[in-house]
C-alpha cells in the first residue's frame, strides 16, 4: 500500500510484520483492496494458529499476541473493505464474511479446548473460503494481470499461515482424518504458486530478488513439512519457518501491489 499517505498498522509478532492501514476516511484503490482482501485470507488461518498454539502451550506469550492483534486487524481491515465495495456483488460477499466472522470470533476468544478445536478448524475453512470469494470478486472487478499477481503472491501469506495451523492441529492429535492431506495440498499449493510467481513477466529486479530468497527458504524447510508415521513433531520449528516465509511474502506482495497501483 502507498505508505507515503497510510500509517503503519503494526501486527506484533515474534518477528515483526508491518501491515498497512488505511485512515478510516481514506478509501482504498483497487490495487490495495486486492492485497487487504488477501490478507484476511491469512488472518483467517493465523487466528486459528495463535489458537492451536496456546491449546498447546507453545510459545503463548507470542501467540496470544498474535491471537489479539489478528482478531483487531481483521475487524479493522471489515470496515475498510465495507467502505470500498464498488458492486452488490462484492457487498453481498462481504456480508457473509461478517456473518461467519461473528461465530468464529467469538470461539477463538475462548479459553483453547481440544475437544472443540475441530470446530474452530470448520469455522476458520468456512472464514477462509467466504474471503477467497471476496478476492475473486475485487480481482475481476479490478480486471488486470497484476491484480492476479497480487492475489496469488498475497496468498501464499495465507498457505504459510494454513501448513502452520494445519501441523499444529496434528501435533495435537486432533481426531481427523483430513488433517494429513489438507496439510500436504498446502504445501503443494505454495510450491506451485511460488514457481509461478518466479515466471511472471512484471516481475522487477527487487522482486525477482526477492523470491529467490523465499524459493532458497522454502527448499531448506520442506524436510520438516514432511510427515511419517513416527513422527516427532516440531511446532516451534514449523511455527518460525512460517513466520519467515509470511513476513518476506507479505513484502513481496507490498511490491506486486506497487507494480498494479503503476499500471493504472
Amino acid at each position: 500500500m502507498n505508505t507515503s499517505r497510510n500509517p503503519v498498522f503494526a501486527l506484533l509478532l515474534s518477528c515483526l510484520l508491518a501491515v498497512a492501514s488505511l485512515p478510516a476516511q481514506a478509501v482504498l484503490n483497487n490495487a490495495e483492496a486486492v492485497n487487504m482482501s488477501g490478507l484476511q485470507r491469512m488472518l483467517s488461518q493465523r487466528i486459528a494458529k495463535a489458537y492451536l498454539m496456546l491449546g498447546q502451550d507453545v510459545r503463548p506469550d507470542v501467540a496470544q499476541q498474535q491471537l489479539d492483534d489478528a482478531l483487531a486487524l481483521f475487524d479493522s481491515n471489515l470496515e475498510q473493505l465495507d467502505a470500498y465495495a464498488p458492486t452488490q456483488e462484492v457487498r453481498e460477499a462481504l456480508g457473509r464474511v461478517r456473518l461467519i466472522w461473528q461465530d468464529y470470533r467469538e470461539h477463538a476468544l475462548r479459553q483453547p479446548d481440544k475437544t472443540t478445536a475441530q470446530a474452530l478448524l470448520s469455522q476458520s475453512d468456512l472464514l477462509l473460503g467466504a474471503c477467497e470469494n471476496v478476492v475473486k470478486l475485487i480481482e475481476a472487478h479490478a480486471g488486470s494481470h497484476s491484480a492476479v499477481l497480487v492475489n496469488r503472491s498475497g496468498r501464499q501469506r495465507m498457505l504459510s499461515q494454513r501448513i502452520a495451523k494445519l501441523y499444529l492441529a496434528l501435533s495435537w492429535r486432533i481426531n481427523d482424518d483430513s488433517l494429513a492431506p489438507q496439510f500436504q495440498q498446502a504445501v503443494n499449493e505454495f510450491d506451485q504458486a511460488l514457481q509461478y510467481l518466479q515466471n511472471a513477466e512484471e516481475n522487477t529486479a527487487d522482486i525477482k530478488l526477492k523470491l529467490n530468497k523465499v524459493a532458497m527458504q522454502w527448499r531448506f524447510s520442506q524436510a520438516g513439512f514432511r510427515l511419517t508415521d513416527e513422527q516427532r513433531y516440531v511446532p516451534v520449528v514449523i511455527f518460525t519457518t512460517s513466520e519467515q516465509l509470511l513476513k518476506k511474502m507479505h513484502e513481496i506482495t507490498g511490491l506486486y501491489e506497487g507494480v498494479m497501483a503503476g499500471n493504472g
